[in-house]
């Protein structure tokens, strides 16, 4: 069973930037692939950024939707168990309640990442940019 626990979120300015933390217990993080999804009020839930550990090498190959290319960045500390999402030049339509996710099973597909079914879910942490 793995936890999830996000935080960071909060109310910025357009143009603004926020960092959202993903908190997971369990002793074998590294092996899960990580994303962050994210859904706005009467809005299907969206994929956002995802990375998955390459454990023979030692480095994380990330995904992320073209909505937020160049403005988000994923990234993960193994050793503290955390999975980030830093969200520069922050845009109105980013308004959404932002989820972190996990599963064990998905490996490097570029699809398959995209795709809402990952094992674990967070609560979900809200971010409001303003105009």
């Amino acid at each position: 069973q793995v936890q999830l626990v996000e935080s960071g979120g909060g109310l910025v300015q357009a143009g603004g930037s926020l960092r959202l933390s993903c908190a997971a217990s369990g002793r074998t993080f590294s092996r899960y692939a990580m994303g962050w999804f994210r859904q706005a009020p009467g809005k299907e839930r969206e994929f956002v950024a995802a990375i998955r550990w390459n454990l023979s090498i030692g480095l994380g190959t990330t995904y992320y939707a073209d909505s937020v290319k160049g403005r988000f960045t994923i990234s993960r500390d193994n050793a503290k168990n955390t999975v980030f999402l830093q969200m520069n030049s922050l845009k109105p339509e980013d308004t959404a309640t932002y989820y972190c996710a996990a599963d064990p099973v998905k490996g490097y597909s570029d699809l398959d990442l995209r795709r809402v079914d990952y094992h674990y879910w967070g609560q979900g942490t809200q971010v409001t940019v303003s105009s």
